[in-house]
C-alpha cells in the first residue's frame, strides 16, 4: 500500500483575521504554530515514513511542513515546491475582512464566491496585479499562470497536472507523500479523489492542521480512480 497524507497548513495571521488570502504570502499565527506541531505529532503517532514531501511557494504551508518534518524526525527530507498546489488566488477579495465584504456585497454572494465551484470572485485591479508580478518568488512562473483571480474549477485544473504527472506516479512507486497545502488546492485534489460532484464541493471544509490520510493501492492509482480509504488522523 502507498499512503497520502493532506495537511491544510496551520492557521495563517489572516485566517485569524477572518481576511481573504489567496496568493498573498502571509505567516502562520502563534496558533498556526501550535497546530502544525499537533499535526507533525500525529503523524509520528501513526508511524507513518514518509518519501516525499510537496508544498506550494507559501510561506504558511512552508513553515507548516518544516514543524511536521521537525515532530517527526524528517528533516531529511527535501521538500518540492509547486505553485499548482498555491491557494486558490481570491482577486479583488484578497486582504478584504470576510465579513465586512459580506455586509458590502450580501452573503449569498460572498458564499458564491467562497464555495461555488465555477465561479471567480472579481478579479484583481492591474495595479495590483502589476504589483502581484514583480514579486521575487513568482519569477520563474510564465505570466499566463499567475492569475488575477480563481475559480475552484480553474484552481483544479493547476492541480490536475500535479496529481497527474508528480504525484500519482509516486504513489505507484510504493511512496508515502505529505501534501501541505491550502483549504482550496486541497479541496480542488479532494473532489478528484473522491469523484465529489460540482454541487456537493461547497459542503467541504477542510480544517487547518488536521492530517487526512489516503491509503491506495498502487495497481489501482488513475485520474478517475479513488483511494481505498480515508480518514483523519486524531
Amino acid at each position: 500500500m502507498s499512503f497520502l497524507v493532506l495537511l491544510r497548513h496551520g492557521e495563517s495571521q489572516w485566517n485569524h483575521e477572518n481576511r481573504f488570502t489567496g496568493w498573498v504570502d502571509v505567516d502562520l499565527s502563534a496558533k498556526g504554530e501550535n497546530e502544525a506541531q499537533s499535526a507533525g505529532k500525529l503523524i509520528k503517532k501513526s508511524g507513518l515514513i514518509f518519501q516525499e514531501v510537496h508544498t506550494s511557494i507559501l510561506k504558511r504551508a512552508i513553515r507548516t511542513s518544516w514543524l511536521v518534518l521537525e515532530q517527526i524526525d524528517q528533516t531529511y527530507l527535501e521538500i518540492k515546491h509547486s505553485w499548482r498546489l498555491n491557494e486558490r488566488h481570491y482577486g479583488a477579495l484578497q486582504g478584504l475582512n470576510k465579513d465586512e465584504t459580506s455586509e458590502k456585497y450580501g452573503p449569498e454572494q460572498v458564499f458564491i464566491w467562497r464555495r461555488s465551484y465555477d465561479i471567480a470572485p472579481p478579479p484583481m485591479p492591474e495595479p495590483l496585479y502589476q504589483n502581484q508580478l514583480s514579486e521575487q518568488r513568482l519569477k520563474k512562473l510564465l505570466v499566463q499562470d499567475i492569475p488575477r483571480t480563481e475559480s475552484l474549477l480553474m484552481c483544479q485544473q493547476r492541480v490536475l497536472p500535479y496529481w497527474e504527472q508528480t504525484l500519482a506516479p509516486a504513489l505507484k512507486q510504493n511512496q508515502n507523500l505529505l501534501v501541505v497545502a491550502h483549504g482550496n488546492s486541497l479541496r480542488a485534489l479532494i473532489k478528484l479523489l473522491d469523484q465529489i460532484p460540482d454541487l456537493k464541493i461547497a459542503e467541504l471544509n477542510i480544517p487547518t492542521g488536521q492530517p487526512l490520510v489516503y491509503e491506495f493501492d498502487p495497481k489501482t492509482i488513475g485520474p478517475k480512480l479513488g483511494p481505498m480509504k480515508y480518514s483523519y488522523l486524531n
